[in-house]
């Protein structure tokens, strides 16, 4: 049959063993013409060389690679640590920030291409099946979806193996390959291999982006960092783009082991699971906004952001990005974006940071009024009243309770 005539399916690319046995299987169980989608997200160097001839080879019909690193950061990530978002206070939802915008470009490429058909490589245990076909849903609701982990009969990497070997398809893949990992700009997530017991502890391989904090520099170092409305734009006083800054902080982090998190979570389907993620340069940016928000958020305002950041955190982690919720939630964290400008200096050793110094155009810190020194703006008798006024309630009730007491 005409290539021509066959129907079109895109497929989110990895390079990795799973998609590179997903395109024979396609083509031998769909007969249909296989168009790879490679997000570049700022993955490692390494799994982007050669990645296009490797999907050739592998069968594919056709090859997309976009880079999507600037709008992964300045569309997704920024709007959602700015909300304070941490996944069960611990994770910076690396992984689950950078899957709906891989999930849109290939519902898009598949419009573009009138192809009918989307297909990824997510297990059928984890979230990330959850989160693809959340954007499928949202974006091209009349594309069909194929998730090969639900239907075919491999069981495992050595059934893969097998598979390519038959169908004469090169890969690097071998059977002793230990860790599952997902890596772009933001993090890099390493599960599976001895993190599947709890007991056991992390060796020097579960950690490829950081330097082990007992090997970091015997010397602090020093940083000055200014933000612009819940954005870094400088740091040691010299300005790039948002990108450009990231890299650097990635750079100097990963180098002071800055950013190694060791957790058990709940994934969406129910089952808990381990992993370790390194995200040194992101951890950082987390604590310099956090810095500047303890200067310019009021109290009520504070609680409000907190509570953004939570739900948040679940909106994300679910693969909900393309919902009202989702939208409404980073249009009032806008609101108080607006105030988050400042500068903050830290020093980073061995695995940790600690902030030194913050200042903001628009901290509502005073030390006129917080001076445990005398000072002329703060009358200490007015706490009285406001302190009777609060506790009217209290005193009312412990009335009434005493009055009945009394009564029995």
């Amino acid at each position: 049959m005409n290539k021509k005539l066959l129907n079109k399916v895109v497929l989110a690319y990895s390079g990795g063993l799973d998609t590179s046995a997903i395109i024979p299987w396609i083509k031998e169980n769909y007969n249909l013409q296989v168009v790879a989608f490679i997000a570049n997200v700022g993955q490692e160097q390494i799994e982007l060389e050669g990645i296009e001839k490797k999907a050739l080879d592998s069968g594919a019909d056709e090859v997309y690679l976009l880079d999507l690193r600037e709008e992964l950061l300045n569309s997704y990530i920024y709007p959602v640590i700015q909300t304070g978002a941490m996944y069960e206070g611990n994770y910076l939802l690396g992984t689950s920030m950078a899957r709906p915008i891989i999930a849109k470009s290939q519902v898009e490429l598949a419009i573009k291409l009138k192809a009918k058909f989307l297909c990824h490589g997510s297990t059928g245990k984890g979230n990330d099946q959850v989160r693809f076909e959340m954007v499928y849903a949202a974006l091209g609701p009349q594309l069909q979806v194929i998730a090969p982990w639900r239907e075919w009969n491999f069981h495992s990497r050595e059934d893969l193996l097998s598979y390519l070997k038959l169908k004469n398809i090169p890969t690097t893949a071998t059977a002793e390959k230990i860790y599952s990992r997902d890596s772009n700009i933001w993090h890099t997530s390493t599960e599976g291999g001895r993190l599947e017991e709890t007991w056991n502890n992390t060796t020097m391989d579960c950690w490829i982006r950081t330097v082990d904090p007992i090997l970091a520099p015997n010397e602090p170092e020093y940083l000055t960092i200014h933000v612009n409305h819940g954005k870094v734009n400088s740091i040691n006083h010299t300005e790039m783009d948002s990108l450009q800054c990231l890299e650097l902080l990635n750079k100097i982090g990963s180098k002071h082991g800055i950013g190694r998190i060791d957790i058990v979570e709940n994934r969406l389907v129910g089952i808990k699971s381990r992993g370790c993620y390194e995200t040194p340069g992101g951890t950082i940016i987390m604590k310099v906004i956090r810095a500047i928000e303890e200067l310019v958020l009021d109290r009520e305002s504070m609680k409000w952001r907190l509570k953004l950041g939570l739900d948040m955190s679940y909106i994300i982690y679910d693969g909900c990005w393309f919902s009202p919720y989702r939208e409404s939630l980073q249009a009032a964290s806008e609101v108080l974006v607006k105030l988050i400008t400042g500068e903050v200096k830290l020093q980073l050793y061995k695995g940790s940071i600690t902030i030194l110094q913050k200042k903001s155009i628009h901290s509502l810190y005073s030390k006129a009024f917080s001076t445990f020194e005398h000072d002329e703006q703060y009358t200490h008798s007015d706490a009285s009243g406001f302190i009777r006024l609060t506790s009217l309630s209290t005193r009312i009730r412990a009335i009434k309770s005493n009055q009945l007491n009394n009564n029995h």
